[in-house]
Formats: C-alpha cells, structure tokens, sequence
C-alpha cells in the first residue's frame, strides 16, 4: 500500500485534491467532526478540562472556539484529548485498506504531528494566498484570529513545499486540477 498525505496550508484545497484520487481518503477533518458528534466519552473529558467554556450537553464548536480564542493553549489541552481517538481512527483505517493499492492521508499538521514515514509520498498543495483568504471568508466558521493562531503551530508552508515530492498548483479550476492529479497518480503507480 502505497501511502500519499496532502500536505498545503489551511483552505488551499486539500480534501478536494484529495477526493480526486479515486482511492480511499482518511480526512482527519471530518473524524474530528465525527468524534465531536458521536463520542460521548472525548465530550465528557473536554467538557471537564474546560468547564467555564462547555456548557451545552454535546460538543458544540462555537464553545470551542472560544476556549481556543480565550488562551490558545487551550487547543493543547483539546488536542490531547482528540487526537489519540484520531490516531486510532488512522490505524482502523490503514488496516481496512491495506489491501488497496493507494490511500490518500488528508492530515492537517501530518508532519508536525510526525505520523509520515519513511516511503510516504507528500503532495503539496500550493495555492495563492488571496484566493485561499476568499475561500476560507466563505466559510461559516471562519474565524481571522483561530486560523491565525492554528497557523502559528504549522510547520512553515516553504519546508512543507521543500520536502514534499511533488507540487500540484491549485487554481482553484477543476478540470485543471484533475488533469495534474491524474499525471501524479500515473507516476506515483508507475514507480
């Protein structure tokens, strides 16, 4: 199984790129949502962590965001409780999957976080700031100060850009987008 993680900064296209494949994608984004849902347990240990902020009787993102907006080490605190269930979800999935012949990792702070291994293929998503800033504002979530702050505990995006194997440009163009990523598949297939 060949693994290939999406690696770009926040809005510049990630989990489009990444559907486009074809094969299975873990989205980390969308495991998170789903814990925040489903996962009475993570509530139960947030909610008490952070007990001035979490007053609803399930985990609503808005209570977060201020937590995060009040003392950013509260994401610290959040995300030592969220991402040992991710990492788990993560194992599930590559067990699942180990049979196909690619996976597509859709991890924000992949890197940072130190899950790639040695034979990953890293794909960065480069894209124009501008264009990410009009794609993030269209968000309902956006929040200026969160995303500044979640920038902060990235890895700079040029490092990510220097060690990733390939550098798809996002235009925010489908057709193009889909033409590029089909001209990396058929390398990543061929090695």
């Amino acid at each position: 199984m060949i693994r290939v993680a999406i690696l770009g900064d926040i809005g510049s296209g990630k989990t489009f790129v990444s559907k486009q494949f074809g094969f299975p994608v873990f989205n980390a984004d969308e495991e998170v949502s789903e814990i925040y849902k489903n996962d009475n347990s993570c509530f139960l240990r947030i909610k008490k962590t952070l007990p001035k902020f979490i007053s609803s009787d399930s985990l609503n993102k808005n209570e977060l965001t201020k937590a995060i907006l009040d003392d950013f080490k509260n994401l610290k605190k959040i995300s030592s409780i969220v991402h040992p269930l991710v990492r788990r979800r993560l194992r599930k999935f590559l067990i699942k999957n180990k049979k196909k012949k690619l996976v597509i990792l859709d991890i924000p702070l992949f890197i940072e976080n130190k899950l790639n291994k040695k034979n990953d293929i890293l794909i960065f998503i480069k894209a124009k700031k501008n264009e990410i800033q009009k794609k993030l504002r269209k968000r309902k979530n956006y929040n200026k100060k969160v995303f500044k702050n979640l920038r902060s505990i990235q890895l700079p995006l040029a490092k990510k850009k220097k060690i990733s194997d390939f550098i798809l440009v996002n235009n925010f163009k489908p057709k193009n987008i889909k033409k590029n990523i089909k001209i990396i598949k058929k390398k990543i297939l061929d090695k």
